[in-house]
């Protein structure tokens, strides 16, 4: 559904809708307790210990750019051909001279600008799938279409702090333009924080370029705007078009994740103290070339490790060396001193939203946020290992990362929440249903749902007997029906489009 054909819909918004549009929302999570730790001093310093033997003995490759071999040599690295050998403790001394431990990314919509690091945590949504999943249509390859309608949907959660860039890629786009559609997207169908393609010069290029002509090119090289994920090749590879954009993101002094993406078994070994000394070392390479390219530019560790089964050879979700290597991953970022990313929300192995759906998505995404982790993607929607994205398992998924936002507030010891004057008005033996603090506090007190159902059966029967996919199929409907885009300048909203178009044309040409 594309935004001119959306309906204003105000009449149509629901109460429940509106009773969640009134709660109170952060742009972003503060955690009021401290981070769940899954492993000792001890283990975190022989996973360390052997992350710099990494480094020193075997070394990454840093391939096809000569440039940044240079950069490395000069700084002291042992560069031989593409292999890159670093002396034990250098990553992370040029890491911690520079890289900032908190940093902000601000938002098109200053209100919902985050905070990156420390007790905060944002959440993001579910990004790259190939294909799109609905209830009505099945699966398919994903449109232009699915990712605006996928954005717009993130921008009616709350408890989603990120704009999300490609939920889904454009299928029906030609590949090298689709990160022309995904920035546009974000700047008109969202006002929160947007996330850019990070895989070679000029497509980065780009999305800096867009960036500008939303918030000024001033504004821009003073303050992070953007976020962009650059992957190493696991085992132990940098290639170059990740270098490039690396390159183009420092130049304009915003905001990376140097993000290994490990399945134990496959991309790493299968014992999970390797497997996280070699995401270490791998990421600690990375974030020192981001610091050597620029000194202080904001960065964040990425911390995702997964399995795959020995039974299948396919990716595995939920299971506990994943729960236990994604958050002892960040201790370590912690322990490095930059915030971390966490790539492992809401994922599962699961092809439609059905209950091993449910139960991988929800250990995990908890896990992650209980561990401390400060941004964290893939919190709604994920399907299939990553290669779909669902429109109900958004809805779904929603409802999880709403109950952990409450969960990380931690217990309210206000003279209200402490409820005195409730327990002395009830007799003993008596109910609070009609208490004065209930009736004054029942339309905000605990939380609430929007899908999870606690009717009798009788009542769910009479309503059709409808599981939770069906209602989430409702509810994403009724979102979009109602939903507004967010208000922007026409001039800005022009000059995106314009941009957009000029530079598809010249893609599509080729170079003269």
């Amino acid at each position: 559904m594309n935004i001119e054909q959306r309906s204003p819909g105000s009449t149509g918004r629901r109460r429940a809708d509106r009773r969640r549009a009134a709660l109170p929302h952060a742009a972003y999570l503060t955690r009021s307790f401290p981070p769940l730790r899954v492993a000792t001093e001890e283990g975190l310093s022989i996973i360390e210990h052997n992350a710099d033997t990494i480094l020193q003995e075997i070394g990454m490759d840093f391939r096809g750019d000569l440039e940044v071999l240079d950069i490395l040599r000069r700084a002291g690295a042992d560069v031989r051909g593409e292999r890159v050998r670093f002396d034990r403790g250098m990553c992370r001394s040029i890491i911690q001279a520079t890289a900032p431990a908190e940093f902000t990314q601000h938002a098109r919509n200053p209100d919902r600008s985050i905070r990156i690091g420390g007790m905060h945590t944002a959440l993001g949504p579910a990004g790259g799938a190939p294909f799109a999943h609905d209830l009505d249509r099945g699966r398919r390859y994903a449109s232009l279409d699915d990712l605006h309608n996928l954005i717009s949907l993130v921008q009616t959660i709350p408890c989603l702090q990120h704009a999300g860039g490609f939920l889904v890629t454009p299928m029906d786009k030609n590949l090298p333009e689709r990160h022309l559609h995904a920035m546009e997207a974000q700047f008109l169908f969202s006002d929160k924080p947007v996330v850019c393609a990070g895989a070679g010069s000029a497509i980065t290029e780009d999305c800096v370029r867009m960036a500008a002509l939303v918030f000024g090119n001033e504004f821009l090289e003073r303050n992070c705007v953007l976020y962009g994920a650059i992957n190493t090749n696991s085992p132990l590879v940098l290639a170059a078009t990740m270098m490039e954009g690396m390159k183009v993101l420092a130049r304009a002094n915003q905001a990376v994740t140097v993000s290994p993406y490990i399945l134990s078994g496959a991309m790493g070994p299968v014992g999970l103290a390797g497997a996280l000394a070699q995401q270490l070392a791998e990421a600690m390479a990375g974030l020192a070339l981001y610091q050597l390219l620029k000194p202080g530019a904001p960065c964040t560790m990425g911390t995702f490790i997964g399995a795959v089964s020995m039974q299948t050879g396919g990716p595995a979700f939920g299971t506990p060396e994943s729960m236990l290597g994604s958050a002892a991953a960040v201790e370590l970022a912690r322990r490095l001193g930059v915030p971390s990313n966490n790539a492992g929300g809401a994922v599962t192995a699961a092809r439609i939203p059905d209950a091993q759906a449910a139960y991988e998505s929800a250990l995990t995404l908890h896990t992650n946020l209980l561990s401390g982790a400060n941004i964290i993607w893939h919190c709604a929607g994920w399907l299939e290992g990553g290669l779909t994205t669902g429109y109900e398992k958004l809805m779904l998924d929603a409802d999880l990362c709403s109950s952990l936002e409450v969960l990380v507030r931690g217990i309210d010891l206000s003279a209200e929440s402490q409820s005195m004057d409730a327990i002395r008005e009830v007799e003993p033996g008596g109910h609070f249903l009609g208490a004065t603090h209930t009736m004054k506090h029942f339309e905000t007190a605990l939380w609430r749902p929007g899908i999870w159902d606690s009717k009798t059966y009788e009542q769910w029967a009479e309503e059709g007997s409808q599981d939770a996919a069906q209602r989430a199929n409702k509810l994403w409907k009724r979102r979009l029906a109602d939903h507004e885009p967010p208000p922007i300048d026409a001039a800005i909203r022009d000059a995106l489009q314009d941009y957009r178009r000029h530079r598809g044309r010249e893609i599509v040409a080729g170079p003269v």
